[in-house]
């Protein structure tokens, strides 16, 4: 049995998501939400409660193994900037606690969850509530898209063995 902490990274809000994978291979979501900065102070104190609340995840659940979303090509360069400190965050956070990390591209995730690299959000969230046996599709998005990219780390490493 396993628990992989799957993290949609952003500064504002970075969604995160627990899935358990049980010894008959079935998945379950243990938790999912969101860690809100609030807007208007110092991007280095946001940065900072990033990194408290995933250490109090991390504490609370105590996960096997993490995965995070990489860093796509971004058209606005100051939403670039802010997503990958708030992913060195993360990554350092991860490292900290001593977690074995995947990282991911959005295509990698889409091909992982869904089949197929270009689908769209919709299709890649319904299939996280079927994976998941789910009653609806997980809310907020940023939450949906850290169940995924746990789903992607869980359905990666059976490939590896």
């Amino acid at each position: 049995m396993s628990l992989i902490l799957g993290l949609d990274p952003g500064t504002a809000t970075t969604g995160y998501g627990l899935v358990r994978e049980e010894d008959g291979g079935n998945l379950t979501a243990l938790e999912y939400g969101i860690i809100r900065t609030p807007a208007g102070i110092p991007d280095a104190d946001r940065l900072v409660l990033l990194h408290e609340r995933i250490r109090e995840i991390i504490l609370l659940h105590s996960p096997t193994d993490s995965a995070v979303e990489k860093l796509f090509f971004q058209k606005n360069v100051r939403t670039a900037i802010t997503v990958s400190q708030a992913r060195g965050v993360i990554l350092v956070s991860l490292a900290e606690a001593g977690l074995n990390i995947g990282e991911y591209s959005p295509n990698e995730i889409k091909q992982a969850v869904t089949g197929y690299g270009n689908a769209d959000k919709k299709q890649v969230q319904e299939m996280v509530k079927v994976l998941l046996n789910l009653d609806k599709v997980p809310k907020p998005d940023d939450a949906a898209d850290a169940l995924a990219v746990a789903i992607t780390h869980i359905h990666t490493r059976h490939l590896d063995i």
